[in-house]
């Protein structure tokens, strides 16, 4: 029973990653199947929302939207590709900058959250370290149970930031982009279905981290 309790921890926590993953990559191919990339389409819809202000650059940190940069950023195989996974990818994106634009609270708290995190995580990283240099060197409890917990602390932090993104996430798909693709009449005949599966795999991306981080986080309590 122990061993498949485990199986199934491990497949609800990893299984949405997998998925994500999977859905992404399948839509991929062909990878010419539109006539614009990525980075055109984006370009286009950010142009008829009069939001020529927003930047579209290819970046090595994953898709995504940067609201202190104004800047829809999209990894190479989405902004070059012509592929399904590409537009649609493109439009969730663009979907973001919309959020920022009709000042969505959504994605005002989660950049809020997001800007504290990339600074308390590298405190984490350095509460680790002194909570292992502890238990060697001092053997206090009090001071390792201290520094562990903040770890914990910190950790969670992370993994309820991922959890609250998934409201935005879902808009910025089905509220925002899905919208914009029906309405500009970009997807090809038979290709909605799937462009609602992509939609989904953005959206559930964060969530799909968060999951992991989960792991790590009953790691570490228990």
């Amino acid at each position: 029973m122990l061993i498949v309790f485990l199986l199934l921890l491990l497949l609800t926590i990893f299984g949405p990653q997998l998925w994500v993953k999977h859905t992404l990559k399948k839509y991929h191919q062909p990878a010419d199947r539109y006539c614009g990339s990525g980075a055109e389409l984006a370009r286009m819809l950010l142009d008829r929302e009069n939001l020529a202000h927003i930047a579209v650059e290819k970046t090595d940190s994953g898709d995504h939207y940067d609201p202190i940069e104004k800047a829809v950023r999209l990894s190479p195989a989405c902004f070059d590709a012509r592929s399904l996974t590409a537009i649609s990818v493109a439009a969730h994106e663009v979907g973001h900058a919309l959020q920022d634009r009709d000042a969505d609270p959504r994605l005002r708290v989660r950049t809020s959250l997001a800007l504290v995190m990339s600074k308390l995580e590298p405190i984490n990283v350095g509460f680790l370290l002194i909570g292992s240099l502890a238990a060697t060197v001092l053997g206090n409890p009090r001071l390792i149970a201290l520094i562990v917990l903040a770890a914990l602390a910190i950790q969670m932090l992370s993994t309820v930031l991922n959890l609250i993104t998934l409201p935005m996430e879902w808009n910025a798909s089905f509220g925002r982009a899905l919208p914009m693709l029906q309405a500009h009449d970009i997807l090809i005949e038979g290709d909605e279905r799937h462009a609602r599966r992509i939609l989904t795999a953005a959206a559930l991306t964060y969530v799909a981290a968060s999951l992991i981080s989960l792991l790590f986080l009953l790691r570490w309590v228990r």
